[in-house]
């Protein structure tokens, strides 16, 4: 149930005000599409005749408050429609009505009434409505299929009143759908509207989120949609993967408009990247393009893996291809680089002063292995070493003789799996558990008397 409140903008039903019984919506600014009013706070403003309504999703709708009602944002009202009254939930007031309608070109002349706010009868007719949502578009999608017509049911809205169902479907090519409304008109006794809406619309009547993490802009602000090519990827050098320059709604994303202009206004007087340059050292091709810092690489040979890249400033690769023309070959390419003529390269910088992102992958520092001391070293070398040439240091003899017996090829410290095999080789018939067997012949002693003490 709360799931068909927010097609209407909201995660909860209207609450009833305590003056006249009215509703109003306590959470007006989570609906699509949705306009921030900085003029609401403003004292003494003319709030206008002018009101913009919202309905189910992106639908929304302006009318003229000529009674003079005091209209906030949240109210649920009941306005004009065609026939009977439709229930919808005023979304902005004031001079930024205006200012919306000059924007998506609405005559102001055919504008439409508020005939009131919403009683509870009407409120509970538009909750029945809202339920009946649905049940409608599955049975919808399945008469449209039984028919065997090419289209697609997107979504359906009922007015306020419960007299009309507006079905909205997407179709590539033209349907005939007169029998469809006969239909539908016998399934649901309402009257039937078909309404044909595009890939975008549909995202934006969906919503969702996009890649960049966002809410969609079709979803949230954008209603007007202009078409989008390819190009307006080759002109910011975007590689062209369908699959990361399709959005949600299957078509080219619409951001790529959004700094198309800055990038041509930028390119304007770049030179056709598509001309190799000629040099004494081959053909230079044209790798990529930073657009605003006005470098563009080259390399000889058209195989990148292998090549190095030669960055070159806008105006030296003007004036190549100039020399080019005039039948001049340039003699090092490397030489016309903007690094050999002691141009600043710029380099990332760690200006936020956070750690490397590859401080885990290196590896640990080896500890340093102490030094061994030699064991052939004669007696008289060692004490020299020891005292030093000015006697300050003093060796204990006799602990160069313990070390002396200990570097003895009888007396050196085996290892331990070694030392417990020659163990076994020594005694053969002896069992692995040496204490147990002691403990055996302890045990199978005859047992002789105590002499007492004297």
């Amino acid at each position: 149930m709360i799931d068909q409140y927010i097609t209407r903008g909201c995660l909860k039903k209207p609450v009833e005000s305590v003056e006249e019984g009215k509703f109003r919506y306590d959470c007006p600014g989570c609906n699509k599409l949705n306009v921030f009013d900085w003029l609401e706070t403003i004292p003494e403003h003319d709030a206008g005749n002018l009101v913009e309504v919202r309905f189910k999703n992106t639908r929304k709708g302006y009318y003229i408050n000529n009674t003079d009602l005091p209209l906030v944002r949240g109210d649920v009202v009941a306005v004009e429609a065609s026939p009977g009254h439709d229930v919808g939930i005023v979304s902005l007031t004031g001079d930024l009505v205006a200012v919306q309608i000059k924007r998506y070109g609405v005559v102001t002349g055919n504008l439409k009434k508020v005939y009131r706010k919403a009683k509870p009868n009407d409120v509970e007719k538009w909750y029945q409505a809202i339920e009946k949502e649905p049940e409608t578009i599955r049975m919808a999608r399945q008469i449209a299929s039984d028919m065997k017509l090419g289209m697609k049911i997107s979504d359906v809205e009922f007015q306020g009143d419960k007299t009309k169902a507006t079905f909205y479907y997407i179709s590539d090519d033209r349907v005939d759908f007169r029998q469809l409304i006969k239909e539908y008109a016998d399934n649901f006794h309402v009257r039937i509207e078909m309404k044909q809406i595009g890939a975008r619309q549909e995202a934006g009547k969906v919503g969702g989120i996009g890649t960049c993490g966002r809410e969609l802009c079709c979803a949230s602000w954008m209603s007007s949609f202009i078409s989008v090519s390819t190009s307006a990827a080759r002109y910011q050098e975007v590689s062209l993967n369908p699959q990361k320059l399709a959005g949600q709604c299957g078509k080219l994303k619409c951001c790529l408009n959004y700094e198309l202009k800055c990038y041509i206004e930028a390119q304007a007087d770049f030179p056709d990247t598509s001309i190799p340059l000629e040099t004494e050292q081959g053909r230079a091709f044209h790798n990529k393009t930073d657009v605003f810092r006005r470098i563009i690489w080259y390399s000889f040979g058209k195989d990148n893996e292998n090549s190095v890249f030669i960055p070159l400033d806008v105006d030296v690769v003007k004036e190549i291809i100039r020399l080019n023309r005039q039948g001049i070959l340039v003699k090092d390419l490397q030489a016309s680089s903007g690094k050999q003529n002691g141009e600043p390269v710029i380099v990332y910088q760690n200006a936020v002063g956070e750690d490397s992102i590859n401080r885990f992958e290196e590896k640990r520092r080896k500890k340093k292995k102490k030094p061994v001391k030699p064991q052939n070293e004669s007696r008289e070398s060692r004490v020299n070493r020891g005292n030093g040439e000015n006697g300050d240091i003093k060796v204990n003899e006799e602990n160069i003789e313990k070390t002396e017996n200990q570097a003895k090829p009888g007396n050196q410290r085996k290892p331990w799996k070694q030392g417990k095999q020659d163990h076994r080789e020594r005694h053969p018939n002896r069992e692995k558990h040496g204490k147990q067997d002691n403990r055996e012949k302890q045990g199978n002693k005859p047992e002789t008397a105590k002499q007492p003490k004297e």
